[in-house]
């Protein structure tokens, strides 16, 4: 059931064709925000899309390729000309997979670091302005448990993750005086179509993943477990929490 917590508010999500990011802007919808979601992945955005129109939502969106500015810049104009200004933005958008670094070339650490940490800088830069008008902003970056902790074959994946932790908390200090809160939330393991890109393949050693599955075997998370985080740190329930790394991993880090 709706709150209504989040009417005539405007949130902008990436990532939303899929998976997490898509859960997201279902619950903002639900929640009475006008929603614009972006994604590289344009059926995928355009069924996301559809979805919260066919439930009632206020929404719109598109392709938007986070990781180029002129992307972000002209999927922002959009979203603002659309709704008349911002009030939360979302960073769900995301890729990775399970790699050795012997076999890591330099266009996939490009590929990965490009899209998880320029692509909310990118986003970040072109909605801080409209962010700065509203009253009660916030920022919310979809980071991950990587952020915290190495993992085996990720080296990309943990060090773009751990990048856009302090990114966040460099934004949440530099503009707390000025009403716009920043955190993120570090998922573990969330059934989503990325998930499957971490499975090991060959010789990958067992051991030095095993460590990363929640303490209950087989206990996986849903998209709306996290859209659920995501929500409530954009939300004036959440007005003190701010700089913080919001982890929801059945406990694996415990």
């Amino acid at each position: 059931m709706s709150t209504g917590r989040f009417k005539d508010r405007v949130v902008f999500v990436t990532g939303a064709g899929s998976g997490i990011g898509r859960g997201t802007a279902e619950l903002f919808a639900r929640e009475g925000a006008s929603v614009f979601a972006v994604d590289v992945n344009e059926a995928g955005v355009a069924e996301t899309v559809e979805s919260m129109r066919a439930a009632g939502g206020s929404a719109d969106g598109g392709r938007c390729d986070v990781a180029s500015m002129e992307s972000a810049r002209d999927a922002m104009g959009r979203a603002v000309a659309k709704f008349g200004g911002l009030d939360v933005l979302v960073n769900a958008a995301g890729v990775g997979r399970a790699i050795r670094f012997e076999n890591m070339d330099e266009a996939e650490w490009h590929r990965v670091l490009s899209i998880n940490l320029y692509g909310p800088f990118n986003t970040t830069k072109v909605a801080i302005e409209h962010l700065l008008k509203r009253p009660n902003a916030n920022i919310v970056n979809v980071a991950s448990i990587s952020a915290m902790r190495g993992q085996a074959y990720n080296a990309h994946y943990c060090a773009s993750k751990a990048g856009l932790l302090n990114f966040t908390r460099s934004l949440a200090l530099e503009f707390a005086s000025r009403g716009l809160r920043a955190n993120c939330v570090c998922p573990g393991g969330v059934k989503t179509p990325l998930v499957r890109n971490f499975t090991p393949e060959g010789d990958m050693e067992p051991h030095l993943i095993a460590y990363s599955m929640p303490p209950v075997p087989g206990k996986w998370g849903k998209p709306e477990d996290i859209a659920n985080v995501i929500v409530f740190l954009a939300s004036d329930e959440a007005r003190m929490i701010n700089g913080a790394a919001m982890v929801a991993d059945f406990g694996v880090l415990a």
